[in-house]
């Protein structure tokens, strides 16, 4: 278990992360939203034992990040933002030295096993500054996965990775979560939607929410509207704005989107383009827009 207690840093007269308190359980993957400067990446440095918190403090596994340092980060992986390595090293001689500094009986085996789950065969003998960013990125995932920790902090996963190999880190992370705690720093909504179970949101380092990804979405206004493509879509919005199902029409380009005041929506808004004839290119059910939520919680809050 991650227990933040209170954690709080200050540069000065400036409040990076604000009395910040939250618990995290094995089996859950939470994804860390903010927008730029929230103190997302401040936030893991100190779960990590890389930052010295100001105040406040947190437990992994029981073991204090302040007090117990050296065990509660025996029982983490961490990818930092960036993922910083030694360039002058080889892949393979960059996974060996972190497999000795972890202390492991079979560096050998664990690092074959990394290699192996993130396709690094390829470049082993290969310097690390002469890799692509995503290539880099991979061997940052790598060196945290290398002793099968019981805890991944990932700052920023994906970044610099192409569609194929965000896919393949994604399914990483899903086949580690069952019994592992995932923390996954991100401002990717996408990335959120498609692996975690649990989502905060902070802005200038304070708890801004805390839901599931659903329950997320289920707080966009667009959750549950109705969306029509179609050629008219001002004398649609006229016809559909007199249904007792709708509270409000609106229109952006080609698009018209109903939203409700009462149940049934869908089958009230399809009777009517049957009843009318209408020639409509795209009907659709609104889950809710993540996008949408993330503006509102954080108030447009940046850098």
């Amino acid at each position: 278990m991650i227990e933040a207690i209170n954690l709080r840093k200050e540069y000065g007269g400036f409040t990076a992360v604000d009395d910040l308190s939250f618990t995290v359980e094995p089996g859950q993957v939470l994804g860390f939203l903010g927008p730029n400067g929230a103190g997302k990446s401040t936030t893991m440095k100190m779960l990590t034992g890389f930052l010295a918190p100001t105040a406040g403090t947190a437990r992994v596994n029981g073991h204090d990040i302040v007090s117990d340092s050296l065990a509660a980060r025996r029982a983490m992986g961490y990818l930092p933002e960036g993922a910083p390595s030694y360039g002058e090293m080889t892949v393979g001689a960059f996974l060996d030295f972190v497999g000795r500094a972890r202390g492991l009986d079979n560096p050998a085996h664990a690092r074959g096993a990394a290699v192996e789950r993130l396709s690094l065969g390829g470049v082993l003998h290969q310097s690390i500054e002469t890799l692509s960013k995503g290539f880099k990125r991979r061997v940052g995932l790598a060196q945290a996965i290398l002793h099968d920790p019981q805890v991944l902090i990932l700052d920023e996963p994906t970044d610099g990775l192409d569609p194929n190999q965000k896919h393949e880190v994604r399914r990483l992370i899903e086949d580690m979560a069952s019994d592992k705690i995932i923390v996954i720093s991100t401002h990717i909504l996408e990335e959120v939607e498609a692996v975690c179970n649990r989502v905060m949101v902070i802005a200038h380092g304070r708890l801004m929410a805390d839901d599931t990804p659903a329950g997320m979405v289920a707080r966009s206004r667009y959750h549950n509207a109705v969306t029509l493509v179609l050629e008219s879509p001002k004398q649609a919005a006229s016809v559909l704005s007199e249904l007792p199902e709708v509270r409000k029409a609106e229109i952006r380009g080609a698009e018209l989107t109903v939203f409700p005041a009462a149940e049934g929506l869908l089958p009230a808004v399809s009777r009517v383009i049957a009843e009318r004839g209408w020639n409509v290119a795209e009907l659709r059910l609104e889950a809710g827009r993540f996008d949408e939520v993330f503006r509102e919680i954080t108030h447009g809050e940046a850098d």
